[in-house]
């Protein structure tokens, strides 16, 4: 019996996540527990304390997350040309986005929102590329989707936390929206204490750390010397992006429908709960099925959903809509990430997912401004519904024309 052991312990082992996806995963969940305080109640205070209306916030979202994207490519190569020693700019971009949140807080008017959220996601951008990389480096290919689904669900189930401690003091203490979010820099905090203690450089990876004479081997950074595959997945992706406007907006068409500031983070919970429940399970499919069928099936229901979200007109069918969105947005989340590192080389990894950043960010300012104008100037409905049908396109297109052999997806 006992010449069973040493496999059965090896199997186990292959199911164990690296202890550093684990402290990644904590690092997340804190670090959204704090953003999740703020990012619910920013088309709230733009609509009510400072008096912006929708075009403000796709400006704000848009230009943000733009802004991340565009430094996203930056990081994630230079986190390669420095020998794949990534935890520096990891550190650095949490420490900069949980200096910058809480002080949305004392903003004064729309366009330093703008400026403090973008700050909070210059933060983002520098980080975001380097861990991403540093999730691959740690894990075999064959649990890949397992690492980014795991991830996924720790950051939405910060997300969960942030967003029912916002609720809960807002509804159970005398503080405002202003103090609320101050008193979000405490999880920022521990999310950061975590990085710095709880990874070890020298531990980080499956491989040695690469030779000078290695990084000098780095093609150019050129979008013409990715694969063909890579850049029609990155093409079709970037068109889904344009779909994918800011969640706020979700908000956003609750609060015109008379929903309370409590229940809209309520709402915003249950979106990030059902992600965070769908997100595990969903990379542990993609790792057996294959990426492209996780994603085909979210991208549909996604564009299904927008559709619904048109045609909501009360508080319960809100939630019911938003519950189905999370629930199938969570299935392809650790899928999504998981090709990018199927189609990447070791020592390119960073650059491979700045390059995905930069793609959705590219989509970002547009999609949130298009998005805010056609609200503002037609109606919420027809908003939604042509972010829908542009859903409904990506998804076709990434059957027909970007679909990912199966041994890649199964790399």
């Amino acid at each position: 019996m006992d010449k069973y052991k040493p496999s059965l312990e090896h199997n186990a082992a292959q199911k164990k996540l690296p202890r550093t996806v684990v402290v990644l995963g904590l690092v997340s969940f804190f670090n959204d527990f704090a953003s999740d305080i703020v990012a619910p109640l920013i088309p709230i205070l733009l609509a009510s304390v400072l008096a912006a209306g929708p075009v403000a916030l796709g400006l704000v979202e848009g230009i943000a997350d733009a802004i991340a994207s565009l430094l996203k490519l930056w990081s994630g190569r230079h986190s390669d040309l420095i020998g794949g020693r990534r935890k520096k700019l990891t550190l650095a971009g949490y420490l900069l986005s949980n200096a910058a949140r809480p002080l949305l807080g004392l903003a004064v008017s729309w366009p330093v929102v703008l400026l403090l959220r973008s700050i909070d996601r210059v933060g983002k951008g520098i980080r975001t590329a380097p861990r991403d990389a540093l999730v691959a480096d740690a894990t075999p290919s064959h649990m890949r989707g397992y690492a980014y689904g795991f991830h996924r669900a720790m950051d939405n189930g910060g997300a969960v936390a942030g967003s029912l401690a916002a609720a809960a003091i807002l509804a159970w203490t005398g503080l405002d929206l202003i103090e609320v979010i101050l008193w979000s820099a405490l999880p920022g905090m521990v999310a950061i204490l975590l990085l710095s203690m709880g990874i070890k450089e020298e531990n980080i990876g499956n491989k040695k750390e690469a030779t000078s004479e290695a990084m000098l081997s780095l093609p150019p950074l050129r979008w013409s010397l990715l694969s063909r595959p890579t850049r029609r997945y990155l093409l079709v992706l970037t068109l889904f992006t344009l779909a994918r406007a800011s969640e706020t907006f979700i908000l956003l068409l609750g609060y015109q429908l008379g929903v309370g500031v409590v229940e809209l983070l309520l709402i915003w919970s249950a979106i990030s709960l059902a992600k965070a429940v769908t997100s595990t399970v969903g990379g542990k499919l993609a790792d057996r099925y294959g990426r492209g069928s996780l994603m085909l099936i979210s991208w549909v229901a996604f564009a299904v959903s927008f559709l619904l979200f048109g045609l909501v007109t009360s508080s319960s069918g809100l939630w019911i809509v938003s519950i189905f969105y999370g629930l199938f947005v969570g299935l392809s989340e650790g899928a999504e990430r998981a090709l990018i590192s199927d189609y990447a080389p070791p020592l390119e990894r960073g650059t491979a997912f700045g390059w995905y950043h930069l793609a959705v960010g590219l989509a970002a300012i547009p999609a949130g401004i298009l998005f805010g104008t056609l609200w503002q100037l037609h109606s919420a409905p027809l908003a939604f519904f042509v972010a829908g049908g542009v859903a409904a396109l990506a998804a076709i297109l990434l059957r027909l024309w970007a679909w990912p052999a199966r041994e890649t997806q199964l790399h």
